[in-house]
């Protein structure tokens, strides 16, 4: 096997770097890579890190897994990418500096129609997603804001005219049983119209799943420093998900931690919105749950004054509180996970 410079025949672990890009004053932009080439044959999975260059705990998690895994014990492979953004990380901020574009809205575009060649980051998604077109599942380690209790995003399964309902059916539950292997609390993505205004369908996972890979988005606690009890919970998660695909013998721990034990299925939701513009004290932190009607914040003046109590507006477990004390007309305050009544499966347009 070999992408990039990292070529590793059966049985062996190779590292190198994969060129995306060249460079304006010379050189490439380079990804680096980890092959780790089982003995055995078998699936082949990619573990991504790091493509939101404020967000360093999915690396780490790549490198424990890279040092955890045998080869000589390993039916298949894996592949690590342990910064995906290399001109976000160098400044520890999310997007890339070519034209400060989010990476992870790049993948999937057919932009056959266009007179504009696609932006430098286009192709360089495009690039490397080519490389992962024959795996078997794609992990994408993400984090979120500063405040963050840790889950998993599941992308719903679309079907249609490329794919029909039972295959798109068989998809899902390989991709359930993944995400529950893994062992974060899973948290639904947006429903379908909010999934497209966000452009989600071309982030990794969602242009993955798009083309029949399962593939899914741990939200890894907090961006910008490695938070270590979460990454080692995700490198147990992620041996989990070979343990899964028969790739390695036995599991890892499981981490009873952090879950939320819901009622059913939960899937994202962006709120309460403030109405005032003003200073927020909240009066919840991630991880709680939180009844509807609720009062999870106050905003208040400069002079310490409260302007307004503001109440969740559904049952649901808080995700993540924003990172910001200013907050503006209609901002969102609470990242949530509520009750889902969607289907996995949905109807593609």
């Amino acid at each position: 096997m070999k992408i990039g410079t990292a070529e590793a025949d059966p049985g062996e672990t190779a590292t190198g770097h994969r060129a995306v890009t060249d460079l304006p004053v010379g050189g490439s932009e380079k990804l680096p890579v980890t092959v780790l080439n089982g003995v055995d044959p078998g699936p082949t999975v990619w573990v991504t890190g790091t493509i939101h260059g404020d967000e360093p705990t999915g690396m780490a998690v790549t490198h424990e897994v890279a040092e955890r895994v045998d080869v000589a014990e390993l039916a298949g492979a894996v592949v690590c990418l342990p910064v995906m953004n290399p001109a976000g990380f160098r400044r520890n901020v999310r997007t890339s500096y070519y034209h400060d574009d989010d990476p992870n809205r790049y993948f999937g575009r057919d932009d056959a129609g266009s007179e504009a060649p696609p932006r430098v980051q286009q192709v360089i998604c495009e690039r490397i997603y080519e490389d992962m077109r024959t795996a078997d599942a794609i992990v994408s380690l993400h984090t979120s804001w500063v405040a963050t209790h840790p889950y998993t995003i599941q992308p719903r399964v679309p079907y249609g005219e490329d794919r029909s309902v039972s295959d798109a059916a068989v998809l899902r539950d390989r991709l359930v049983e993944l995400t529950e292997a893994f062992g974060l609390p899973v948290v639904n993505q947006y429903p379908p119209g909010e999934t497209e205004t966000r452009d989600l369908q071309h982030s990794l996972t969602g242009a993955a799943v798009a083309d029949g890979i399962p593939a899914f988005t741990p939200e890894l606690g907090g961006r910008l420093v490695v938070e270590r009890d979460v990454a080692a919970a995700a490198a147990d998660g992620t041996w989990n998900v070979l343990h899964a695909l028969e790739m390695v013998e036995k599991p890892a721990d499981r981490h009873p931690e952090f879950d939320l034990d819901p009622d059913g299925q939960l899937r994202r939701f962006d709120g309460p919105h403030t109405d005032v513009a003003g200073i927020v004290r909240y009066r919840t932190t991630e991880g709680e749950f939180v009844e509807a009607g609720e009062v999870v914040a106050e905003i208040v003046d400069p002079h310490g004054e409260v302007k307004r109590e503001i109440e969740v507006e559904r049952d649901g477990y808080v995700l993540s509180r924003r990172e910001r004390a200013a907050v503006y007309e209609n901002d969102a305050l609470l990242d949530m996970a509520v009750p889902d009544d969607a289907p996995l499966l949905i109807e593609s347009a």
